[in-house]
Order: C-alpha cells, then structure tokens, then sequence
C-alpha cells in the first residue's frame, strides 16, 4: 500500500492538475460513470462533525472512501479544519492500494471545482475576485481561480480585521501584481465583483442577493449540511443555479432544501450539473448579465479521480512511502 503525506498531496496535485481531473470526474458523474451513495455525517461533539464518503469510479477502475473530521475550532489552534483520510482501491480484487491525507485532498479539489464552474460559467474577462471567508480555503481558492480567469484585484471580506489582514498580506506575496483590499463589511466587498465565493463556516446567511451585481459568477461553497446556509433566499431566485450532483443537493444544500420546503422554487429551479455543462448537454451562462451560481457540496468522485492522479503520480515519481499490507 503507498501511503502519502500532506506534502505528498499537495506536490502530486498542483492547482491547474486539479482542475482537470475534476473536470473529468465531474463530466463522468454526469454521465452516469459513478456510484455515489449520500455522503453520512455524524456529531462528534459540539460543534465537531465526521463525514464518510464512499463511491466509485466506472471510468478509472478503482473505488474509495473519504473519512473526514470538520472541527471549526482548529483554525484558532493553527490546524486546519478538515482532517481526515482517503483510501483507494483497485477494482479487480479490492485491494486497498493507497491511503493518503484527506486535509489538502478536501481543500484543494474544492477549490478545483469552483475553478471548473467559474471557467464553465463566469465571464471570460472577470478580472475582480472577492471571498467572503478568509481561511484555508479562501486561499486555495485564490489559487485556483488565478489559473483560470485573469484576476487583477482581490477582495477579502472576513469576520475580523485580523484574519482578512493575514490572507491580504499572503496574496501580496504571492501575486504582487493583484490590487487587494480587505475588511469586515461584506456587502461594500462584493458590489461590483465579477466573482464572488462564499468559504465560510457560518450557519446563516453571510451573502444577501441584493448586493450581488449582474453578471456575477458566485460559488458557494463552505455550508455542506442541511441545517447551515451562506446566502440569503433572494440570492437564490436572482441566479442561475448550477450544481456538482443533483441527489445530494436536494437532500443535503440547506437553501435549497429550505426554498423547495417552502414551496419558493421546484427542482427545476436547478439548471444542469456542471459535468452536463462541461459536455454541452446542457447550456452554461445565457449572456453576460445573468448572475450564475455554483452550489457545492462536494461528492467522492471528486475526491477518488484526484487521489487515484496522486496514486499513478507517485509511482511514477517515487513519492510517498510503500507499505507492507
């Protein structure tokens, strides 16, 4: 069994290589090319919750399952708040062959699949970036959306000056050329971006569809239960929505469970997938005044085509460690 480290993962799956293996495994979970069962999530403690996540992968031979940890106090401990692990197996005999870290396998194919919905829907030549959230994921985010639209200003919006005063001074560093500007009040952040992502881990809606202007591309992204929400109702019915699988968006995105419950939006209210997207089986954004919206929630395929590039990668590359099995 290979066994590969956090700094494994992140050297094996750089940003622009993320975003092409989702990209895949998003097209495949559209055609029907896996078997994804709901995601579970149990309390564990507090605050604290775990997820398991188990699929398959029909087009790469292989299955696998995410056992993840979400402890939202770890980031004032200086840890991040995904952690867990990911095993992989091969499909002809079932043979665990790879386990890995599941912290920057979750952090950095989230972001890859935001970059793979903003290149499918945002306007080719948005150039204002803001993220309401300026944590871990914000910055993979950052990275991301660098490699597929040509950003020229950064706009940060967290709850304390502190923490959007550290992601503002990280992004100077690493892109010196982007204007950044930062602070607390969201809705002077997002007025006028040309993208906006939601990476926070709030219960209730931190993003109200009255500041966002038209043409916007928005991924929300940081509520992946049904009891928490980042955005507003209105948010809801003035975008486009688009979405990584339908099952577990009506069971499992609180605003929209919430909406349908209410009788405010059908199913249909949801346009396409973005794998149907990606195909041209389903059209993307109309023109560049419609507000589009990527709802993520996250599914295994995601997960199991990016640790099974990691897997091939260290063969190939001699990274992680062989262990007996």
């Amino acid at each position: 069994m290979m066994v590969l480290s956090h700094q494994d993962v992140e050297a094996l799956l750089p940003p622009k290589t993320a975003i092409d293996v989702v990209a895949d495994a998003m097209a495949a979970v559209s055609r029907g090319d896996a078997e994804l069962p709901l995601r579970s999530i149990m309390d564990a403690g507090g605050p604290n919750k775990m997820g398991i996540m188990p699929g398959m992968m029909r087009n790469l031979a292989c299955h696998g399952i995410k056992l993840v940890s979400l402890y939202p106090g770890n980031v004032a401990d200086g840890y991040s708040s995904h952690q867990g692990a990911m095993v992989l197996f091969e499909a002809e005999h079932g043979t665990a062959v790879a386990i890995m870290d599941g912290g920057p396998l979750t952090a950095i194919r989230t972001a890859a699949a935001s970059a793979v919905a903003t290149r499918a829907l945002s306007r080719e030549n948005s150039r204002i970036f803001a993220t309401v959230g300026a944590g871990e994921q914000a910055r993979h985010h950052l990275d991301a959306t660098m490699t597929v639209r040509p950003i020229e200003e950064l706009r940060i919006a967290s709850r304390t000056q502190q923490s959007a005063s550290a992601f503002a001074d990280h992004a100077k560093r690493k892109y010196p050329h982007l204007a950044v500007s930062f602070g607390t009040d969201v809705e002077s952040i997002v007025r006028g971006a040309d993208i906006v992502c939601t990476v926070t881990t709030s219960p209730t809606p931190v993003l109200r569809g009255e500041w966002i202007s038209p043409g916007t591309h928005l991924n929300v992204v940081g509520a992946s239960i049904p009891s928490k929400r980042e955005i507003d109702d209105e948010m809801v019915l003035r975008s486009l929505v688009f979405v990584d699988f339908r099952p577990s968006t009506f069971a499992q995105a609180g605003e929209i469970v919430d909406m349908i419950a209410a009788g405010r939006i059908g199913k249909d209210h949801v346009r396409a997938e973005i794998g149907e997207v990606i195909e041209g089986r389903a059209p993307g954004r109309p023109d560049d005044s419609a507000i589009t919206l990527y709802r993520s929630l996250g599914v295994a395929a995601q997960d199991i085509a990016c640790a099974h590039h990691c897997w091939q990668q260290a063969k190939a590359t001699g990274k992680g460690v062989s262990a007996p099995f």
